[in-house]
Formats: structure tokens, C-alpha cells, sequence
């Protein structure tokens, strides 16, 4: 489904799950189709199961009804961290990049959930790296919920942000959905924090075409979405100069992020999430 279309529903829990799904159709065949732990055995089918958890291929073989699944202790524990500072509430085209990542990590919340992965939730704002979700029982409901309340405003530029220490006992997955613009080095601070051996990062930098494209007429007056500040220029005069510079900071990022076990997934608002997620799915591979 196209990310507006999406939008449209007003449900946070049901867009998830649609992407979810139609991620599960593409790649059922996968011994390993997310980011977690991997297809441990079959059971009876009980009351309360959801049926589409069903091998209905197994079925016609069998003629059991038997559910796929994982082990009841993930291997994994999903870190999602959302950027929540002013520059996230940028909108092109009816869409807003708070929005397309609040569908982003839900979706793949759910496919946590399925697998039975430990879930938490962060976020960046003023300078902080804050809790929202921890890990724990209906964490993945929480996290739903949490995400859909999420509202972005303020700055991060913090250059040494603490994060909670790792446990011995899981690998963690973490995953970051922001427009990961800077001002000094602050982004890159935080991967080199985050990134080792046990701990996997993985990045989505959602962009806007417009943004990169910067195909403007005319006089505008520009805002800055994090200082709130304005000022008003001839777009002409400064398209050559934003372009350059928009093209060798990502570029520069890109480099500085060729760091082990860490991911970089850049985006736009226009591109289908499912897509989005089975490419960084690939990439892990």
C-alpha cells in the first residue's frame, strides 16, 4: 500500500499490521524473515491461536492443523529509536516524516511481536536519549500506543548520549528511523557508541524528494523546524550552492557510517514501507 494511503487509515495499529503482513506474503518461504529469532518447531492448533498462523500447506499434507512456532525466549531485543526533534514534522505530498517512521518501526514491531523478540522503545528530543517503552510484558502494545501518541518538536544535538547497558544474554537489534541531519558530529557519536559485536545497528534516513531536489521559484520565506527560526531568500540564488551541499553531506555520512555491523538504509517519503523494510532485510544478509 502506498504511505498515504496508509495515512489515510488513522489507525497506527491497523497500518502496521498491514505492512506486516503484506511483508510475511512476500517472504513467507524464509526460514528467517525479520530481524529476530528464527522458526523453532510446529504445535496443535489451540483456541485463541490466530489462524493465520496456520501451515495450510502443511494442512493439505497432513490434514492437521498445526501453528509454526519460534522459540518462547527471543535471541534478539529489538532497540527502536525514534527521532522525535522539530525537522521529523517536515511534510511533502500529504506526508510528514514523523508519520511515515511511526509506520515504519510499528511494522516492524509486529513482526518482532510475531517472532516473540524482547521490544523497547527510544527517543531523541532536547538533547536527550529517553526511554518511552521498556522491555517487558504488552511492551509491543506500548510501543503501538506510544508511537501513536509521539509528537516531535525541539532540537538533538547532543554529541555523547548515554545509552542503557547492554545485556550479555541477547543479541540487540537497533533501530533508528530519522532524517539523520546534523549539525556537528552528533549522529555519528551515537552509531560509534552503539555499534559492536552484539549490538547491530540499523539506520533509516526517510528524506523528502524536494528536499534533495530543491526545484523552487521565486521568493520564499524558509524555516528552520527545529529553532524555529526564518528568513526569507530567492530560491534561485542558493539552488546550486543547497544541492552541492546536500549531495557531499550524504555523501560524507554514507562514508563515515562504513562502520561493522552497522546499516544504512536512506529512503524518501514516496517509497512503499514494505519495500523499505525487505531491503534492509537483504542487506542484513
Amino acid at each position: 500500500m502506498l504511505t498515504t494511503e496508509l495515512i489515510k487509515l488513522n489507525n497506527l495499529q491497523l497500518a502496521g499490521k498491514l505492512v506486516s503482513e503484506q511483508l510475511m506474503l512476500g517472504i513467507h518461504q524464509s526460514k528467517r524473515f525479520g530481524y529476530g529469532i528464527e522458526f523453532e518447531q510446529y504445535r496443535h492448533y489451540e483456541p485463541g491461536d490466530d489462524p493465520k498462523r496456520i501451515d495450510w500447506k502443511l494442512y493439505a499434507r497432513t490434514d492437521k492443523h498445526l501453528v509454526r512456532e519460534s522459540s518462547t525466549e527471543s535471541n534478539f531485543h529489538l532497540r527502536f529509536i525514534i527521532d522525535l526533534s522539530g525537522s521529523m514534522n517536515y511534510i511533502e505530498n500529504g506526508v510528514s516524516r514523523l508519520q511515515y517512521c511511526k509506520i515504519l518501526l510499528a511494522s516492524l514491531a509486529y513482526l518482532g511481536y510475531r517472532q516473540s523478540d524482547l521490544m523497547s522503545l527510544y527517543a531523541l528530543q532536547n538533547d536527550e536519549l529517553r526511554t518511552l517503552v521498556a522491555s517487558g510484558k504488552q511492551s509491543f502494545q506500548r510501543i503501538l500506543y506510544t508511537l501513536e501518541q509521539a509528537t516531535a518538536s525541539g532540537d538533538w544535538k547532543n554529541s555523547d548520549p548515554k545509552f542503557p547497558t547492554f545485556q550479555q544474554k541477547q543479541k540487540e537489534v537497533i533501530i533508528i528511523a530519522s532524517d539523520f541531519l546534523q549539525v556537528n558530529n552528533e549522529w555519528i557519536q551515537l552509531i560509534k557508541n552503539l555499534a559492536n559485536s552484539h549490538r547491530e545497528v540499523i539506520i533509516f534516513q526517510v528524506l523528502g524528494k524536494q528536499e534533495l531536489d530543491f526545484n523552487l521559484k521565486g521568493f520564499y520565506r524558509f524555516k528552520d523546524l527545529e529553532s524555529g527560526k526564518e528568513v526569507e531568500l530567492q530560491a534561485e540564488s542558493i539552488k546550486d550552492e543547497f544541492r552541492k551541499n546536500a549531495e557531499n553531506y550524504l555523501k560524507n555520512l554514507k562514508n563515515d557510517l562504513q562502520i561493522p555491523f552497522v546499516h544504512l538504509i536512506r529512503t524518501d517519503l514516496e517509497a512503499p514501507i514494505a519495500s523499505v523494510i525487505t531491503e534492509s532485510i537483504k542487506n542484513r544478509k
